[in-house]
């Protein structure tokens, strides 16, 4: 078995780091065009009071796994390459981010929020509240998740409880 160069590992490091900031770049484009365009079938769901503890949005998460799981398959068991694993881990890691921050921390599907949170957060957050203020599928704003510009700054900021609050 060959021995991991630093080289390699410095090489694919940088590759999973850029591929989870390019992955937001998917999810905005995503989430703007795609999911309050022609799949607004599925996310109308999310922008939906309800008490259900899934959603047909949720379709959305196994639809995005699926490039990181074929990644992970291919370059592991089909053609050995740790460049096209780290795109798979690139993808995943924006998965566990986007988990943590959108459902758990944003919408509450577990109830559990960090003690403490920085400005940034909590524009992240904000913003995310501002997204989902509208019910439609027209008109709504600030469509990211690790980046929201300054004008979503908060004056005050004020955590929503409860799942059915951040619909």
């Amino acid at each position: 078995m060959n021995s991991v160069s630093a080289i390699t590992i410095l090489v694919c490091s940088l590759i999973t780091i850029g591929t989870f900031l390019f992955w937001e770049f998917v999810a905005w484009f995503t989430h703007k065009y795609i999911m309050h365009g022609f799949l607004w079938v599925w996310h109308r769901s999310h922008h939906t009071v309800h008490d259900h503890a899934l959603e047909r949005n949720d379709w959305f998460a196994v639809v995005f796994s699926i490039p990181s799981i074929g990644l992970f398959y291919y370059y592991s068991l089909v053609d050995y390459n740790p460049n096209g694993l780290a795109v798979g881990l690139g993808i995943f890691c924006y998965g566990v981010f986007y988990l943590v921050f959108h459902d758990i921390i944003v919408h509450q599907r577990i109830h559990w929020r960090p003690a403490k949170r920085s400005k940034y957060l909590q524009r992240m957050i904000h913003a995310h509240y501002i997204h989902h203020s509208k019910h439609t599928k027209e008109g709504c704003e600030a469509f990211g998740f690790l980046y929201a510009p300054k004008k979503y700054e908060p004056s005050s900021f004020t955590f929503r409880k409860d799942r059915q609050e951040t619909q």
